[in-house]
Order: C-alpha cells, then structure tokens, then sequence
C-alpha cells in the first residue's frame, strides 16, 4: 500500500511524519521573499525594445488590428518616446506607413535621406538622444507589391523575388539610416547575404559603430496580420514563404544563425517569440551573441482578446509569457507591451 500503508488506514499521522523526506523542494516555495531569492529568470525594463509605428500624417491613429496601439503622428511619436524612455526603455524600433504615391516597385524612397523615416530619426535624437534608435530595414513599406524584396515574374507569370538586387537597395538603405543617426539597423527582409553586405556598407561609409540586429530566424508565420493592417503592407500577390522560414524548420535556424554571425551581426533575433521558444533555446545554445525575440502582432492581440473577455488577468498573462520568452533564451525582446510592462515593474 506505501506511505506507512496510507496514513495507517487514513488514522493520520501520529507524532512523526510517515514520509521522513531530507530534499523538500517546497522549503524554497515557502514565502515570498525565499522565492524571490530563489528566482532564476528575471524580467527587466532595460530588456524591453518597443515597437512603434508612424506616419506622415498629422493626426494619431488608433490601430484596429491592434487594440491599443497607436500609428503615431511625428509629433505624437515623439511624446510616445518620451514617455518611454521616462519608463526606463532606452529601445525603439521604427515601423513607417509610407504614403502610396511615394511606393513603387523598385523600393526607391526607402533611401530618401528627406523621406519620412531619417526625419523621424533626427527628431528622436534631438528630442530624447539616450534612446537607441534601431530601424527596420526591408522593403516592404516601400514597395508597391508589398514584398521585402524587389519583384519580378518570369515567363510563366511566376512571382520572383530578387535577392542581390535587393540587398543593393537594402544597403543604401541601411545607410541612409546610418546618416540620419539610427543606433542599429535591422535587416528584416530575409535576404541572402544581406547581412554581410549591410556590415561592408556601412563600414565604407564611415559608419563601423552603427550596429547589425539581424533577423536570424523570421518564420513566414500567421502571426503577422495584424502588424500588416497597422502598416496596410501586405503582399499584393503571393506569400513570403520564398524568403521567411518554413514554421517546420529548427535545425535551418541554425544555419541561418552560423551564416549571421559570420557576416558580422552584432544581435540575433527569432520571429515569432512565443510560438518558437524552442528555436530561441536551441540558438542560445549555439551562439555567445545577444539574443532577441519579437512577440509579434498576433501573440499581442489573442492576448489582448483573452483579457478583453474576462477570462485572462492581463498584467499576469504578459508578465508570465514575457517570461517564458526570457526563460528561453532571450536577452531581450521587441514587445507592444513594453510601456505597461515597465509600468508594472517600477
């Protein structure tokens, strides 16, 4: 029957404890403070990038796909990162809406060095200069077919999309950034060789301590759809899957990594964050780099649903998977919850 046969046939224990066990892993449960003491993950505000979307347009705008997120106006954007940077997040990442007469199918105003993106560069670091402003480097809102790369069809009208054209854009590109006083850019287009094109770039032109955040591991995932109504910048034709990663694929993961790491990234990242712990884990194994993760649109907003029915506590749920992704491996993450997370930390 075991347990000093079932308590002495349920009579209790008697005067000493029928199990006599030396190894309790419930003494270091006992009270807050030892398992405060005790805790191996920590969340942190200096961990936490936030997201934020733009426009050229002088009005704010509430973000429908995204329950409270906002495409910011210039001079609302520069509250936001005020406000942000008063939380303690010394992270942004820039996402623009460029206007649609301004795309076209060969990307051209992604290195304007007038166009909406080094102005809004320029005016973080005049108004708050301790914020390290990284950009997202990608064709995409560009880009009239709505692809990270330029767009071609072959004979059988098949949708092509061209790699080395492509990274010659994403280079200038990535420098016109670099000018305007981004901190880092952030290749997130997926192209082949791009990273060590981007680091040769911006090199020669004078820019050696503007640093590389790779998008190492970008899955072609379901859950951006959101994020491309908030930037209305979704392919007009076709899927992403040439250039994304199949949501199959781990050990690819790592190739991609190796490739990165060669070509002079000084931060890798895996996108999505929450589906792909996994990935996150076996990477951080695999590298001595820092590590990012991106819980993107759709994790935000099926979490902001759940807690918009009642049937999830909204500061636990974020805080507990925030967690997980840090208990994974990240060294730091790209987060719509930023701003109230480093609210609940103070």
């Amino acid at each position: 029957m075991g347990l000093r046969p079932w308590l002495a046939k349920m009579g209790g224990l008697g005067e000493t404890s029928f199990m006599e066990m030396m190894i309790r892993g419930r003494r270091n449960r006992r009270t807050p403070a030892i398992r405060g003491l005790v805790r191996e993950t920590r969340l942190a505000v200096e961990d936490l990038i936030l997201p934020v979307f733009f426009h050229a347009d002088a009005e704010d705008v509430a973000i429908a796909s995204m329950p409270g997120c906002t495409r910011w106006s210039v001079v609302g954007l520069m509250k936001e990162i005020k406000e942000a940077h008063a939380l303690g997040i010394r992270g942004v990442v820039l996402f623009p809406k460029i206007e649609e007469d301004l795309k076209d199918s060969a990307g051209s105003e992604s290195a304007n060095e007038a166009g909406l993106v080094p102005q809004v560069i320029r005016e973080i670091k005049k108004s708050c200069p301790e914020m390290c402003v990284i950009t997202d480097v990608a064709l995409d809102p560009y880009n009239i077919d709505g692809h990270d790369g330029l767009v071609v069809k072959d004979n059988g009208g098949e949708l092509k999309i061209l790699n080395d054209e492509t990274v010659e854009v994403l280079c200038r590109q990535a420098v016109c950034h670099a000018k305007a006083g981004a901190d880092m850019v952030a290749p997130s287009d997926m192209m082949d060789g791009r990273i060590g094109a981007i680091r040769l770039a911006l090199d020669e032109a004078g820019f050696a301590e503007v640093g590389i955040m790779a998008y190492t591991a970008k899955y072609a995932s379901a859950f951006y759809g959101p994020f491309r109504g908030a930037l209305d910048s979704a392919p007009k034709e076709g899927d992403k899957k040439t250039y994304q990663m199949d949501p199959g694929n781990l050990r690819e993961a790592i190739r991609e990594l190796l490739m990165d790491e060669e070509e002079g990234a000084d931060i890798v990242m895996v996108k999505p964050a929450g589906p792909y712990l996994d990935v996150i884990a076996r990477l951080r194994d695999e590298t001595t780099l820092p590590m990012a993760a991106y819980q993107v649109s759709g994790e935000y907003l099926m979490i902001k649903a759940a807690c918009e029915s009642g049937w999830l506590d909204e500061k636990a749920i974020v805080m507990e998977s925030l967690l997980g992704i840090k208990r994974a491996g990240a060294d730091m993450i790209l987060t719509y919850f930023a701003k109230d997370v480093a609210k609940w930390l103070i």
